[in-house]
């Protein structure tokens, strides 16, 4: 079981790869799950008091950091490395809801809309490409190990977090709000280039694609060390416009 699934030694068992069955089959049954728990208690809270809404999100949010910090633990142990946490900060764009599921869960004001919206806004997005776009670890780690279950886990409650908010009513999206949203993916992506320059690391993957649809990009300008982050963090605040234009004109043709 220690080598086997927790890794300790290497895993002996191959790989099956990325977007092998196995790794379709894997994540495709996390996202079903996903999907199925956000909508039923989505719908049974929509009319509840948001004291009962936000039960559900502080459940998820001990979970996701409960989860995150028993990896970032073995990895430490497995790698017999105490300096291992440096290579697993929440600087991946997937990981700031390690943050912001929980400052949903307990804060109050406009900085519980925020982050509400900021959950909503890039949960499902983050729980696509850490599962289906994940081709760092599918290449590298077995499906069934614990790499990749604890990140198909936690990349999948950030995903059922942002139905879920999405169902229970529980976002905002008010356009006073949208500095916020940027505010924060810009701090996280500056954080993440300065430890990426300092460490160094790939957080959120501002150096190159590694095997992830980044490679695209990174592809594309030639791997040039300016134009690949800049074009990253632009898409990123490209993708929060959009989001908010569609939701805006959504809810505009729902109202007309």
């Amino acid at each position: 079981m220690l080598k086997e699934f927790f890794g300790f030694g290497g895993y002996s068992r191959t790989p099956e790869g990325y977007f092998s069955w196995q790794h379709i089959a894997f994540v495709t049954s996390l996202m079903a799950v996903m999907v199925i728990l956000a909508v039923v208690l989505g719908r049974r809270n929509r009319h509840r008091s948001d004291r009962e809404k936000t039960r559900v999100l502080i459940i998820a949010a001990i979970l996701i950091d409960a989860l995150e910090l028993f990896k970032i633990v073995l990895l430490c142990v497995r790698g017999k490395d105490p300096m291992g946490w440096l290579t697993n900060l929440p600087l991946f764009l997937c990981s700031i809801q390690l943050i912001t599921i929980p400052l949903a869960a307990f804060s109050k004001g406009r900085v519980r809309e925020a982050a509400l919206d900021f959950v909503f806004i890039f949960g499902l997005l983050g729980a696509v490409l850490g599962t289906y776009g994940a081709g760092q670890n599918y290449g590298a780690y077995p499906v069934l190990s614990f790499d990749n279950v604890v990140s198909g886990l936690t990349h999948s409650i950030s995903g059922f977090c942002a139905l879920y908010i999405a169902i229970a009513g529980m976002a905002s999206m008010k356009r006073g709000n949208i500095p916020i949203t940027f505010a924060i993916i810009c701090f996280f992506c500056a954080a993440a280039y300065v430890a990426d320059r300092l460490i160094p690391y790939n957080y959120m993957f501002l150096m190159r694609g590694d095997g992830t649809p980044y490679d695209i990009v990174y592809d594309l300008v030639g791997g040039s060390p300016v134009l690949y982050p800049i074009i990253v963090v632009a898409m990123f605040l490209a993708y929060i416009a959009i989001f908010y234009l569609i939701y805006y004109l959504v809810k505009k043709r729902r109202h007309s």
